[in-house]
């Protein structure tokens, strides 16, 4: 049986990460091989360029950090992604394109058509079968993240900055938008306040429809 995509997406302290760790451990009860992944990362190289992207003061051109975080995601692509789906197994990726097209679109302002292009031939056209899409508001997200510690660069990027990020994910959840985007696969709009619990029934609930093998 061929493996399944499964993509974790949303802004700065949306609970991607929380989400993903408990999605893994349940899909694990119902006996599933599992690979959680993250991007930037998940391969020597993509390390190193994860720690160059998040240094806090770190001076990087918008251009050359989407093309940074394309060169991390082709070598998760071809070294982690691909041979797991290859053995079967369901991969969960925290944060995949969604975030290059919030990012570096929406938020730095970069040419759509020219970052569509570039991911492409990062990912080799890989589309995931669905995309969780974890909504909160900017400024509840912002606080969260604080709370894990001091800020990286990302983070630490102006407040109009991460407004407009969350413009564009509210942008991604439209129908409309997907239906013109359909190198994105389905994506799913999960809310993300509440409980922990509450949170991760809804995501599972998403996972189930677009995978029902793993209720078996």
């Amino acid at each position: 049986m061929p493996g399944r995509l499964v993509v974790f997406e949303g802004g700065e302290g949306a609970g991607k990460t929380t989400q993903l760790e408990r999605l893994a451990l349940r899909l694990g009860r119902h006996g599933a091989q599992v690979r959680a992944l993250r991007e930037p990362g998940g391969t020597p190289v993509g390390d190193e360029i994860r720690a160059l992207l998040l240094r806090p003061g770190a001076q990087i051109p918008p251009r050359t950090e989407a093309l940074l975080f394309m060169a991390s995601r082709a070598a998760l692509m071809q070294e982690q992604v691909r041979p797991a789906l290859a053995r079967g197994e369901i991969v969960l990726l925290d944060r995949f394109f969604l975030s290059t097209y919030a990012y570096q679109v929406g938020g730095r302002g970069l040419p759509e058509d020219e970052v569509r292009h570039a991911n492409a031939f990062a990912t080799g056209g890989l589309v995931p079968d669905v995309t969780v899409l974890l909504t909160v508001p900017a400024e509840l997200g912002l606080s969260r993240a604080a709370r894990r510690g001091a800020a990286d660069r990302m983070e630490q990027a102006e407040r109009a900055f991460h407004d407009r990020v969350e413009a564009a994910f509210a942008r991604f959840a439209d129908p409309a938008w997907q239906a013109a985007h359909s190198e994105c696969g389905p994506i799913v709009a999960v809310p993300a306040d509440g409980s922990v619990e509450g949170v991760e029934e809804r995501v599972w609930q998403v996972v189930a429809a677009a995978c029902p093998e793993v209720q078996g």
